[in-house]
């Protein structure tokens, strides 16, 4: 596998392009099946296909459509903690609580509350 980062982005774009059509022949998808069901035109799909995906939107459509959105599930779920940002996390939100409620300076000395 080649390291992705060495790719320029050009050749990153026509290898997603590439494999997204690629899917799309596997699944037995016309790229007017395509169209209808993800509301990307064909021509955008035509155009997504030789390389050129200039809306993210249209994108995330095709690929909800071919059902691979799995591929973008580490930019969208949160990092978990590990075990020592927990353990500090749990303890500086200790150090936050209040004992006990503060003086109150509005009540006057023998003045009674209005409950």
């Amino acid at each position: 596998m080649e390291n992705i980062y060495m790719l320029s982005d050009t050749e990153i774009t026509k290898k997603i392009s590439a494999r997204l059509k690629e899917v799309r022949l596997k699944q037995n998808i016309s790229r007017q099946e395509m169209s209808a069901s993800s509301g990307v035109s064909v021509s955008s799909v035509v155009r997504m296909e030789a390389g050129e995906i200039k809306s993210f939107e249209s994108f995330l459509r095709i690929l909800r459509t071919l059902g691979k959105m799995n591929v973008l599930l580490p930019l969208v779920q949160e990092e978990e903690m590990s075990p020592n940002e927990y353990f500090k996390w749990v303890h500086s939100a200790k150090k936050t609580l209040r004992k006990r409620a503060s003086k109150s300076n509005n009540i006057k000395k023998g003045e009674d509350s209005e409950w």
